[in-house]
């Protein structure tokens, strides 16, 4: 039960002696909402997960790849806050203005909080039902009477007008909570909304930033095709002229034709995916395909963060906007079983009516033309065949279908969160175990060329090692892809720092 501080209104009604029975009930009608309780269950918070680390062995150092770009190694800071600009790290500025043009312009961003707006107003009016409500009317009418019937007035006439100002007054007491329990869900649905919009801002900051990776990396691996394709066709043409002189065989220049139309084939997909990812650059920052960002990103240009936050499972439950949105569901649900409660018992109407009845506007506020009556109604229900039992048992089955929800929502961020870490360890070797290809693959290159240079192999032979060379290029951008989106994939699995910015912060801990 919840029970409001009565001392100051209590102490101030013993001051007055009513003096008419009106006053008396007046000040019964007062009293009286103020020993109103709410019935249902009070929301506690649920508790943190008990466990302090993410995967079964502590997050390690990752291992460096000296003279590669991404190469530096990693670390792990148990309890360190993130930053609220963490795409900052990168030290790009074209990366930027794209994430500020995107918070500026990206139509879902707006329509999480255009969202927001809606339930916050919502919240605000339903604020109404705990005052009295109202209302002036006045009324006018002009009437003529049967002669064979008595007249209304006292004057004994049969046509007259009659004008009637009025005030309503109308109040509700929240004696159970029923008000009190809907306002609470309300409050709680807004906050819902608050963390399904930083979700939006979270999520936005987050691809914007992998695009922009993704996009880098696909370009230099554009260009590595393009050269493989220039050297494929080059060899090409040298077995074709040896075939025609009689040193090569028609088998080895149909493989070599069939290398040629398989990396030819790979070109397509990456040209078509990097059309999407400018397309994807465009809708992200609200601008149309047509208007697509011409910034071209180079891997080169970007810093890998090397000292990493990684926040305690207790603390991630605090900052990350899904886990913080299950639970104002959460709130909300519990809420709901005090109204479905609260509407199993009686409800309690107080109305007071004044005004005056005159039949010349002139004469509307004069003696003897008032008006006043005072009312108190109590409705329960006695039979609803069911219906009020069975809709408080749906709301707590409700609450127990939320609190699951919570639950495995807790458990998806914190796997999301140990799948980053494991893949950030798994990156690093990765792009350890790729450069040192490319490393092997450029000094084969160097040696063929030598060869040719000094006369010992022929020019086929630094074809094929330019070609292999290539491939572990590819392959190594690749891996320092993998190494920038899945550090942002960290900051966004960490919750995205959003709580660092006021206006995003604003009432975080309501909920």
């Amino acid at each position: 039960m919840r029970q409001e501080n009565t001392d100051h209104i209590a102490s101030r009604l013993r001051t007055t002696r009513p003096r008419r029975s009106r006053w008396s009930t007046g000040m019964a009608l007062l009293v009286l909402p103020l020993s109103a309780c709410a019935v249902g269950p009070d929301f506690h918070k649920p508790a943190p997960p008990a466990v302090t680390t993410y995967q079964a062995a502590p997050a390690a150092t990752t291992s460096s790849t000296p003279n590669v770009t991404a190469g530096e190694a990693q670390t792990f800071t148990q309890g360190k806050d993130l930053i609220g600009d963490w795409w900052t790290l990168y030290h790009s500025q074209p990366l930027d203005d794209l994430i500020t043009s995107a918070l500026a312009n990206n139509h879902d961003l707006k329509a999480a909080q255009a969202a927001l707006r809606v339930a916050h107003e919502s919240a605000l009016a339903h604020r109404g039902v705990f005052l009295p409500s109202v209302q002036a009317g006045f009324a006018a009418s002009h009437t003529e009477q049967s002669n064979f019937l008595a007249p209304t007035p006292n004057a004994n006439i049969f046509q007259y007008d009659l004008f009637t100002p009025q005030l309503n007054i109308s109040y509700t007491p929240d004696v159970f909570g029923l008000n009190g329990r809907s306002q609470e869900s309300l409050n709680a649905q807004t906050q819902a909304a608050r963390y399904q919009m930083l979700a939006a801002y979270t999520t936005l900051t987050a691809n914007v930033v992998v695009t922009v990776i993704q996009a880098a990396a696909l370009q230099s691996q554009i260009d590595a095709t393009h050269q493989l394709i220039d050297i494929d066709t080059n060899i090409v043409k040298i077995l074709q002229y040896q075939l025609d002189k009689g040193y090569a065989s028609r088998v080895d220049l149909a493989a070599q034709q069939a290398q040629l139309a398989q990396v030819s084939a790979t070109l397509p997909p990456l040209l078509k995916q990097q059309a999407q990812l400018r397309d994807l650059l465009a809708t992200l920052t609200g601008l149309y395909p047509s208007q697509a960002p011409a910034a071209n990103f180079d891997l080169t240009t970007l810093q890998l963060p090397t000292d990493l936050p990684l926040s305690l499972p207790s603390t991630l439950v605090e900052q990350r906007p899904d886990v913080l949105q299950a639970q104002a569901n959460l709130h909300a649900a519990s809420a709901q079983i005090g109204v479905a409660v609260a509407n199993r018992f009686p409800n309690i109407l107080l109305t007071a009516d004044v005004g005056s009845t005159a039949l010349a506007i002139g004469q509307v506020f004069a003696p003897g033309t008032n008006f006043w009556s005072l009312g108190a109604a109590l409705t329960a229900p006695i039979f609803e065949g069911g219906m009020l039992k069975h809709q408080e048992l749906a709301a707590r089955a409700a609450y127990d279908e939320t609190a699951e929800q919570y639950r495995s929502t807790v458990l998806n961020a914190l796997q999301n969160v140990a799948d980053t870490l494991a893949a950030l360890q798994q990156d690093a070797d990765g792009l350890k175990a790729s450069a040192a290809a490319e490393t092997a693959s450029k000094t084969s290159l160097d040696l063929a060329q030598r060869q040719v240079e000094d006369g010992y192999s022929g020019y086929l032979n630094l074809l094929n090692a330019q070609q292999s060379y290539q491939q572990t290029r590819i392959a190594r951008l690749q891996a320092e892809a993998n190494r920038f989106a899945d550090t942002a994939a960290l900051y966004q699995a960490l919750g995205g720092g959003w709580w660092h910015h006021p206006e995003l912060a604003e009432n975080k801990d309501a909920h």
